[in-house]
């Protein structure tokens, strides 16, 4: 955003009784974008819900007027992604639920869903109630929640069906990484998996493989690499499409709807691509940082610009991955975008120097996201506003059950309507976001296109430019579970996918231990050898077999040949001394043959076993 003061002091909630007419708001003269279109028309906002849309609208008197000719009036931004007022890694992000929702207000975003992330062996319900506290009296933005399972019990069980049933949580997240902290194995991951779907709820992963990680930490450690280089050599690119690949074969294994959070790499984003390809249900979220920066920031001479862009996982080296990225997302093989924004001052990333795993991690975005978006893929040519709305709002609406009253303009949503300036030209830089933290991985980028009027919930938050969020002004979105976006593709996946048995006409033959042990006869000359078998079951029709042998079909011989005679392919003859072949199985359980005789073989006779 261009410069303008920042105040430091959080404006309170207004009372009700003084609120003035700015809750019967009209845009004239815009074009209104929705994820499936663009139409001329004018928006009508009282007491913060959208009343009517369309042209020659009649008002009400005192209604203030908000001339959007030459602008798109968009729905206000989505974030997935955010961690504010978080403890991590023994510090608390330097933002927390005032500053960071303020900041997102600043960019166009006027929801967030952030990250509840209970302790290891804490109760996930405590841990809600915790999230909630922190939030509720400081969001100057609606939010939702989604929640980590951090271990595995029953009564972790417990607690998600009643954190879906009574407190609004339609999502939980797991870790493939953080091993020793936050990490589940494969079997726990399937479980969770099978209770998520059990609950209508999205199963979200972050995917690295932490065993790998762990192992690398300790070499890269070993040979004197401590930097922030190490960060990302200990986690290559490799380590999270593994990941990404194994999360998505376990939760297809139970058709639950799978989430995979910040995609960050080339070879991640073609996994989750190749996965949808084949009816998988599964959704691929880059970040603003994975799609407008790379990760050779890491081999900066500087040590607090290379350990400001620490990020797990961490951003790639490969210059050519955003723009990769973005071709995925405007194709729909990444369908929406959060931040994960997570900030720490460069006080707190120095916690590290000396040792890269120690450097807390997390970056900036969550007012830059739009504005990158708009600048990377719609000023780009690769795609149009409607792409650009469905992957900033309505499809995080629609996966996280809050559509249509978040992520599009209609009558009876949200009144959440950013007034987009295509021709807004301005420079990131951490001089002048409203972000608490002291760096911005994006500094220096210049973005045409940004917000000029934020309204959230039919309140004027950025008016011209200028940031007027007050704290406690937004409210908890609860999301209710079996979303219909996700749930009815769930629901046709079963129906093609059922578990159907094959029935098969005719007797099945009965398979037994019946067969008496045969031992090898020999004549008193030794001339001969004879192998003696018992009668089978009384002649009935059953073939005896030893436990090693499987048969399912009453008849092993082919049938005749075309004269009458018989196939000569057929062979009774058996490598085994024990027990005779199928076919004189059959002949004796007929009763066509009571013994088999074996001649001496050419060249004299045996003097070993029969082979």
């Amino acid at each position: 955003m261009a410069a303008r003061a920042q105040s430091t002091t959080p404006v309170r909630k207004v009372p009700i009784h003084l609120q003035s007419a700015q809750n019967r708001l009209l845009i004239k003269n815009g074009k209104v974008v929705n994820g499936d279109g663009i139409q001329d028309a004018d928006v009508y906002i009282e007491e913060g819900i959208i009343k009517q849309v369309g042209n020659n609208l009649i008002v009400p008197g005192g209604s203030r007027l908000i001339d959007a000719r030459g602008k798109y009036v968009i729905p206000g931004g989505i974030d997935t992604h955010t961690h504010l007022q978080l403890p991590f890694m023994g510090t608390t992000t330097a933002d927390d639920f005032y500053t960071g929702t303020r900041a997102a207000l600043a960019g166009g975003t006027t929801t967030i869903i952030d990250f509840v992330i209970p302790s290891k062996g804490q109760s996930l319900i405590e841990a809600y109630k915790q999230w909630r506290e922190r939030a509720d009296e400081k969001v100057a933005c609606d939010y939702a929640l989604h929640v980590a399972v951090t271990w595995w019990s029953p009564e972790v069980q417990q607690e998600m069906e009643e954190l879906c049933r009574d407190h609004g949580i339609n999502s939980f997240k797991m870790f493939m990484a953080y091993k020793d902290l936050w990490q589940l194995d494969d079997t726990e991951l399937f479980e969770a998996f099978e209770r998520c779907k059990q609950l209508g709820a999205v199963a979200q992963v972050h995917a690295e493989n932490g065993d790998i990680i762990k192992e690398n930490c300790k070499k890269l450690l070993a040979a004197g690499v401590t930097g922030p280089e190490g960060h990302e050599m200990s986690r290559p690119e490799e380590v999270e499409a593994e990941a990404v690949n194994r999360a998505c074969v376990l939760a297809n294994q139970v058709n639950c709807p799978l989430y995979i959070v910040h995609v960050m790499s080339k070879s991640a984003g073609e996994v989750v691509a190749e996965k949808r390809r084949q009816g998988i249900v599964v959704y691929g979220e880059p970040i603003a940082a994975s799609l407008a920066t790379d990760g050779k920031h890491y081999w900066n001479s500087c040590w607090r610009h290379a350990a400001a862009h620490v990020m797990g996982p961490p951003l790639r080296p490969d210059s050519t991955t955003p723009d990769y990225l973005m071709d995925l997302l405007a194709n729909d093989d990444l369908q929406l975008t959060g931040t994960d924004h997570c900030t720490f001052s460069s006080a707190q990333k120095e916690m590290g120097k000396g040792d890269f795993t120690k450097i807390p991690n997390g970056v900036n975005g969550v007012e830059e996201r739009m504005s990158l978006i708009w600048e990377k893929g719609v000023v780009s040519g690769k795609m149009d506003p409607t792409r650009f709305v469905a992957v900033t709002s309505m499809n995080a609406a629609k996966i996280f059950n809050m559509y249509p009253k978040k992520g599009c303009i209609a009558v009876g949503s949200d009144a959440d309507i950013v007034i987009w300036d295509p021709k807004l030209e301005h420079t990131i830089s951490a001089a002048t976001h409203h972000s608490a933290v002291d760096f911005n991985i994006f500094e220096g980028i210049t973005c045409r296109g940004g917000p000029e009027y934020v309204i959230a919930n039919g309140r004027v938050t950025v008016d011209e430019g200028q940031v007027k969020a007050v704290q406690g002004y937004g409210s908890f979105i609860p999301t209710s579970p079996f979303a219909p976006f996700v749930y009815d593709a769930v629901t046709e996946r079963e129906k093609v996918h059922q578990l159907i048995k094959v029935e098969r006409e005719g007797r099945i033959v009965a398979v037994r231990n019946t067969m008496v042990p045969v031992v090898p006869q020999a004549t008193s000359n030794g001339e001969a050898l004879e192998l003696n078998l018992s009668s089978v079951n009384g002649g009935e029709d059953v073939v005896a077999a030893a436990d090693h042998h499987f048969a399912s079909h009453q008849h092993f011989t082919r049938p005749p040949t075309s004269s009458g005679g018989r196939n000569m392919q057929d062979t009774t003859f058996s490598l085994s001394s024990e027990y005779p072949s199928m076919a004189d199985v059959e002949e004796e359980a007929k009763g066509k043959k009571n013994s088999i005789q074996v001649k001496n073989p050419p060249g004299g006779k045996s003097s070993g076993p029969f082979w």
